[in-house]
């Protein structure tokens, strides 16, 4: 996602099977190269505002959603160095204040959760010298960074959060998924598209590695064999409402301990609860929040979907064709600094929004569908939501988001193909200042 320039260029004219000149060749670099410049500014820009106004900056995320290339892209004149070996880890542990004059006038301190007292030492040492932007630190535990952020950083450390590579994104690495079904299948992790590994096996991996091994042992879950079936439980639920008492059966677990289990991978930056949408903020708060799973390579891959081509009829498709829109939405708004105020919609009567987005007063109601032609029971549930809640106090801007290729208006709801949600910004700025990234 975050590739540098040169290497991205060496990616462009390594395409030996492009049956063109090389002065096409050269144009295709410069264009890309000017795009991925255009593209990296926007994630950048949040980054350099954080290290302009704090001290310390916090960039969160799953593991090799590409923190650690993006830090050393936007900050290439400070040192780096990771907690990840035991060694370095054992020095910061062991002497953190020696650790630290190491890098008196600053770093980029990768994995930092491994040695959550270091931030003890880091609240002294930017307490005697609070130049901004002096300290860039990483991690992939959000429930304990924030903790010892929130504890010993207060008001010194500015936090920003990598996921995935979005679709735009995507379009940067030399062979971006050709079509829906390569996207879905592939998901956003960089070094799936950066090495051209296989997504299945690349996935499977990440699997054991990060979810099962990582994300257990953090936070003490000793069941394994629970674990796990609650994770492929929950990938079987994406796009659905959260009933607790209904996961705990299926997973053979106490409710309690579902909600545990939850917070551990919305916390790990696996899945997203959307909390009920309603006028009443009670009533939003007692609603069912509906699930995502933030990555959709990682559903398919948890499914045990192991072709493009086995998810195309796939009983699960719209779901995770819904979670990956909503996830789309959700990484646009992060990568501009921005807290996402992302709803679902549903009433007893049957009216159903798949995903509500709130600014100010003002909404913005999305219906997701993975069918690739455009019919009218896709506009039905926006354009009621609209009639319903659109007033002169509040503006609400009605949206499909379908599985096809060409762009329809239909009782002044637009139904936009899955590859331009990007049109999103063109249609909301026309009436207020909501701002996606494209």
């Amino acid at each position: 996602m975050h590739t540098s320039r040169e290497a991205l260029l060496e990616g462009v004219f390594a395409c030996s099977d492009w049956e063109l000149s090389p002065l096409a060749l050269a144009q295709i670099g410069r264009i890309t190269l000017i795009i991925f410049e255009l593209e990296l500014r926007k994630i950048q820009k949040s980054l350099q505002e954080l290290s302009g106004y704090y001290p310390v900056v916090l960039l969160n995320g799953p593991r090799q959603s590409g923190k650690t290339t993006l830090c050393q892209e936007t900050f290439p004149d400070l040192p780096y160095v990771t907690l990840e070996p035991l060694d370095q880890r054992a020095d910061a542990m062991e002497d953190p204040r020696g650790f630290l004059e190491e890098y008196n006038e600053g770093a980029i301190i990768d994995e930092v959760q491994y040695v959550p007292q270091l931030l003890n030492y880091l609240q002294e040492a930017v307490d005697q010298n609070p130049t901004a932007g002096r300290f860039i630190l990483t991690g992939s535990q959000n429930f304990a960074l924030l903790a010892g952020v929130a504890q010993s950083l207060a008001g010194r450390c500015g936090i920003l959060t990598l996921l995935p590579a979005d679709y735009a994104e995507l379009q940067l690495f030399p062979k971006p998924p050709a079509d829906l079904l390569n996207t879905l299948w592939q998901g956003g992790f960089p070094r799936i598209h950066d090495r051209q590994i296989p997504a299945n096996r690349w996935l499977n991996d990440y699997i054991t590695t990060y979810v099962e091994r990582d994300v257990r042992q953090v936070t003490q879950i000793m069941d394994l064999r629970s674990f796990r079936n609650f994770t492929k439980l929950c990938a079987g639920r994406t796009g659905q409402e959260v009933h607790l008492s209904a996961i705990g059966a299926d997973a053979g677990i106490r409710h309690n301990t579902v909600r545990s289990w939850l917070s551990v991978l919305e916390a790990s930056f696996l899945i997203l609860q959307l909390p009920a949408w309603h006028n009443n903020l009670r009533k939003q708060i007692v609603k069912a929040p509906k699930l995502h799973l933030i990555d959709s390579g990682l559903s398919c891959a948890l499914l045990g979907i192991q072709t493009p081509e086995q998810l195309r009829h796939h009983p699960l498709r719209g779901a995770i064709f819904e979670s990956w829109v909503v996830s789309e939405l959700y990484k646009q708004h992060l990568n501009q600094g921005l807290i996402p105020k992302f709803f679902h919609y549903r009433e007893s009567r049957g009216l159903e929004v798949d995903l509500i987005i709130e600014e100010a007063n003002d909404l913005l109601a999305i219906e997701i569908k993975s069918g690739a032609t455009v019919v009218a029971d896709f506009f039905q549930g926006v354009h009621k939501f609209r009639n319903a809640f659109n007033s002169k106090q509040r503006k609400v801007i009605s949206t499909v988001v379908y599985g096809g290729d060409k762009t329809h208006q239909r009782n002044q709801v637009t139904a936009l193909p899955w590859n331009k949600m990007n049109e999103l910004s063109t249609t909301v700025s026309k009436i207020q200042n909501l701002s996606f990234r494209p």
